[in-house]
């Protein structure tokens, strides 16, 4: 297969599947890294300390562990992930974001400038896959990142934690 990586192992829709994501969501370490890496991505944002909460997108949102940090700071947020099996997970446990199904490789769906932010805890790496033949990681990666960059609103921070091979 392709070691301990997830996403060396099958695409993020394949390998979180019902089980995967339910482990994922009640491992007690996996829930501290998150927690941390989450808390550490907020403060790389800057965000205004105006008492106004901020609309932030949690890119590859999974089961909403990230989403429920951004919450509790006091912000509204809306995830996508490409796993439905993690996103059901995350409905299950009555999260407060709104949640979308969407691949990352194919865009952010969203209109200019209508985030505050946006955070991204050990998801864009999945990007640099060719997991078929006709994917082009390069593409996926621009595709990304260029609708990523509309859908922010002016000055506004994106943080990306990954995972580099």
């Amino acid at each position: 297969m392709g070691g301990d990586r997830p996403e060396l192992q099958a695409p993020p829709e394949v390998f979180y599947d019902e089980k995967e994501a339910r482990k994922y969501t009640s491992n007690k370490h996996i829930i501290e890294v998150q927690s941390n890496l989450t808390q550490r991505a907020l403060e790389l944002l800057h965000l205004p300390d105006d008492g106004v909460p901020k609309l932030l997108l949690d890119l590859g949102c999974g089961s909403g562990l990230s989403g429920e940090m951004l919450e509790d700071e006091g912000n509204r947020w809306i995830g996508l992930d490409i796993s439905e099996a993690m996103l059901s997970v995350a409905l299950e446990r009555e999260i407060d974001g709104d949640l979308c199904l969407s691949d990352l490789g194919e865009g952010v769906p969203f209109r200019d400038g209508v985030f505050d932010g946006a955070v991204s805890i050990s998801a864009v790496q999945w990007l640099c896959n060719a997991d078929t033949s006709t994917a082009d990681p390069r593409r996926r990666l621009q595709t990304f990142f260029q609708s990523l960059y509309r859908c922010l609103s002016k000055d506004a921070r994106a943080v990306l934690q990954i995972y580099p091979k």
